[in-house]
């Protein structure tokens, strides 16, 4: 992952560290043991970053060593680049306007700060919040046995994120789904970060989340062993484990395939694709035909995609889906002011979108590979599912 980065990693390291040793440090005659004091933090991510790119699949097997690397970016790389823009700004002004005051300076200070903000609450307040959104679906198509029926929709576990200081976070996430006693649970993909060993520590955990229909999911794009540096053979058995532990857990894994839940003499159809990712950065194994195959046009159909570009790329063209669940986006982990950078990347990011009578509800999910979010908590989202009126017959 760092590998095909790194040239930038390094210059956004070192640029800021030269632009002010240039510019003030020699300037002002500082000692040369003040100097070497200075740089210390920008050797030291500078030999990280090495040691980091120098690994061979996506990441370390340790999740620590990428999660105090990419911590320490926040804390000393990028603020130190930010205020180095800021600086230089202010003295294009300064010349502009013939000033000596640089007031890009102090405006880079109070952006060091706030930056710090972000990243410590992030990585400890924000990402151990776990909120419960509400929402309602109506469609005419519902039977009405099912109105009021209340599905949970979780996503994005990224269980390896979970070592035993952050434990405690994914019992608080376990227990809000347990707590609303829905009929249905819905898992829509990203298990694991890496590979099904991170799930043998939380099997119980995962284990005890239950509903009246039970708990269904599919398999998202970190659930298929592609971020490990292995041969076929290796990753084949990685995948294999990867569904034998969902299924040990009491879960409904759906790859392709759809079921039928009941109630009295009508029924709704929980139908689940494989990751129908963009096939270049995302696997594309959804297979839309083969999931539907034998149910009708009549159907009420949910569909669970891991992946909501599927969305409009296939969903929407090739079936009679209402209702879609996603996840993937994490909304990007970061929302300021109502704005994430998912919406720069993605159509449908986070919440509920409808085309026409049709929907689909994309969840910023409950973990993540990086644990850090910032003004997007983990998610349980509780759907109400409602009948609404057919239409009436023009005349």
């Amino acid at each position: 992952m760092i590998a095909r980065i790194i040239v930038p990693i390094l210059l956004l390291t070192v640029l800021p560290y030269l632009y002010v040793d240039l510019r003030y440090l020699r300037r002002r005659h500082c000692k040369w043991w003040k100097r070497v004091l200075w740089w210390l933090p920008c050797v030291g991510m500078v030999a990280y970053s090495i040691i980091m790119a120098s690994v061979k699949g996506f990441a370390p097997a340790n999740a620590s060593v990428t999660n105090w690397y990419l911590l320490l970016l926040g804390l000393l790389v990028v603020p130190m680049f930010v205020f180095m823009l800021s600086s230089l700004i202010g003295l294009g002004i300064c010349k502009l306007i013939r000033s000596k005051n640089n007031w890009g300076n102090l405006v880079g200070l109070f952006l060091i700060i706030a930056i710090w903000y972000i990243v410590i609450y992030g990585s400890t307040l924000g990402f151990s919040t776990v909120v419960v959104r509400h929402v309602e679906y109506s469609s005419p198509q519902l039977p009405k046995a099912f109105d009021g029926y209340r599905i949970v929709h979780i996503s994005d576990f990224h269980i390896g994120t979970y070592d035993d200081s952050r434990k405690h976070i994914l019992q608080k996430a376990v227990d809000s789904i347990n707590a609303q006693k829905a009929d249905m649970v819905v898992f829509t993909g990203d298990l694991q970060n890496r590979e099904p060993h991170e799930l043998y520590p939380c099997a119980s955990l995962l284990s005890s989340i239950k509903a009246k229909d039970g708990v269904y999911s599919v398999m998202g794009n970190h659930d298929y062993a592609d971020y490990i540096k292995a041969d076929d053979i290796k990753r084949a058995a990685n995948l294999r484990e990867t569904q034998r532990m969902e299924r040990s857990f009491g879960w409904h894994l759906l790859l392709n395939d759809h079921a039928t839940i009941t109630r009295d003499t009508s029924h709704i159809i929980i139908a689940g694709m494989e990751n129908d990712g963009n096939g270049k950065h995302f696997p594309q194994k959804g297979d839309i035909k083969k999931t539907l195959n034998g149910v009708s046009d009549h159907d009420f159909i949910i569909m669970l995609e891991h992946d909501p570009t599927s969305w409009r790329r296939k969903i929407l063209p090739q079936s009679n889906a209402q209702l879609t669940l996603s996840g993937h986006t994490h909304a990007t982990q970061f929302k300021l002011f109502g704005w994430s950078l998912a919406s720069m990347i993605y159509t449908e990011w986070g919440g509920m979108y409808y085309d026409n009578e049709r929907a689909i509800n994309v969840s910023t999910g409950l973990g993540a590979f990086l644990p850090f979010r910032f003004g997007v908590p983990g998610e349980v989202v509780v759907i109400t599912l409602k009948a609404s009126p057919q239409p009436s017959p023009k005349r």
